[in-house]
């Protein structure tokens, strides 16, 4: 019989687990990591200062928001992909880029793995003779070292035409030249850090489950334990 066991330390990890995977998902497919400086629609660079019609564009991994003109003079917000397929040309799709989306894809695919066994853990406590708390701990330090590569290798393709064309030509690696770093971007720095922290509660969310009084109330025979 299945012994169901909730402690504050295992439903603490199981939240965060959830809560930066949906983080690190929403700043990969939000397109804000860099933010161009105003300007008017049709401006390529800084330099027209008029305050009427000014926008931000902005550019993510594998998207960007612009301002595309329609008809009677009017510009409406486009916000899509720009990414076809990965065989794209480096100035249009950074190769940098194309390894950052890898290594976060593969990130988001190792924390989807522990978003499961953070809620099985309450009811299994273990996985081919380890603690699946151990082993899903040890699978989010392996996603948030994902993270930081792709985090890294992402400034790394600045230079490419596709930023030239929302931050100016100043922009080079690791320099946003006209842009400014956008909330996506600190939003999965963010994320990454709390991979990192769910990795080490992993371990205590492990401990609060063999404790004695756990012990005691399985000998009770007890099916459903809650300890908050």
């Amino acid at each position: 019989m299945c012994n169901v066991i909730v402690t504050s330390r295992t439903l603490l990890w199981c939240l965060l687990t959830i809560a930066t995977t949906l983080a690190m998902l929403a700043a990969v497919v939000t397109p804000t990591w860099l933010i161009g400086a105003p300007r008017r629609p049709g401006v390529r660079a800084r330099g027209d200062t008029a305050e009427r019609d000014l926008y931000s564009p902005s550019l993510g991994i594998y998207n960007r928001c612009i301002k595309i003109h329609e008809i009677n003079r009017m510009y409406t917000d486009n916000c899509a992909p720009f990414v076809t397929s990965f065989a794209m040309p480096s100035d249009q799709f950074p190769n940098f880029w194309k390894a950052s989306l890898i290594f976060f894809g593969c990130g988001l695919s190792l924390m989807l793995v522990t978003l499961l066994s953070s809620i099985l853990g309450c009811c299994v406590q273990s996985i081919f003779k380890k603690s699946i708390f151990t082993v899903s701990g040890t699978i989010q330090a392996i996603a948030g070292l994902f993270y930081i590569l792709g985090l890294m290798l992402y400034p790394a393709g600045w230079n490419s035409r596709r930023v030239h064309l929302i931050c100016g030509d100043k922009a080079e690696p690791f320099n946003t030249g006209d842009c400014t770093l956008g909330l996506a971007f600190y939003l999965a720095i963010g994320s990454t850090l709390v991979t990192f922290i769910c990795s080490v509660l992993s371990v205590q969310a492990e401990v609060s489950t063999s404790t004695d009084k756990v012990q005691e109330e399985i000998l009770e025979g007890k099916t459903l334990i809650c300890l908050l």
